[in-house]
């Protein structure tokens, strides 16, 4: 399935899970912050979307802490961020929770960013691609490791058109900082 199939504007879902996270004894799971790994692979995320022209116009985040530590580095690495939503739904999200986010983006917006959790993101890409242009779906249902970026297309008159089977997996990667 090309991106064209369907009819209406192209529009880029660009699924991104949280930066490398600590550990830290007796923090709360969703107050977790950021490793250093982490704090060095997010900035390099941030590059990696401008090098692959994949900057969205709204950006949703989920509300832990490692997730808006990774959005603000990442997004740091660019002239003008776009809006951002903080949403708790994306924190521990199934596939319907997310595509129900995902299906609420407005229908200007052409290149929605999501920064989240897996098994969630993994479950949703696995979902939503028909198909991919390099073999990537195999190598997401392996693993889909920390800072990993995956783009999804698709032609729709409206995001909560979006359905099962109808977007097409454009590239995946996994971004990675230069250790000091």
């Amino acid at each position: 399935m090309s991106p064209g199939a369907g009819t209406g504007p192209l529009r880029r879902l660009v699924v991104l899970r949280h930066a490398k996270s600590a550990w830290p004894e007796g923090v709360p799971d969703h107050e977790r912050p950021l490793a250093s790994r982490g704090r060095r692979d997010a900035p390099a995320v941030g590059r990696a979307l401008v090098e692959a022209d994949c900057l969205p116009d709204l950006a949703v985040c989920s509300s832990a802490v490692r997730a808006r530590q990774t959005w603000e580095l990442a997004s740091a690495e660019w002239g003008t961020p776009p809006p951002l939503r903080v949403d708790r739904r994306l924190y521990a999200a199934g596939v319907e929770e997310l595509l129900a986010v995902v299906r609420e983006t407005p229908s200007q917006v052409r290149t929605l960013l999501l920064v989240g959790h897996n098994p969630g993101l993994e479950d949703l890409i696995l979902t939503l691609a028909a198909g991919d242009l390099d073999g990537a779906l195999g190598t997401i249902r392996e693993k889909y490791p920390t800072s990993a970026v995956a783009v999804l297309a698709w032609r729709g008159p409206a995001w909560d058109t979006l359905a099962p089977g109808r977007a097409l997996l454009m590239s995946a990667f996994v971004p990675r900082g230069k250790k000091p």
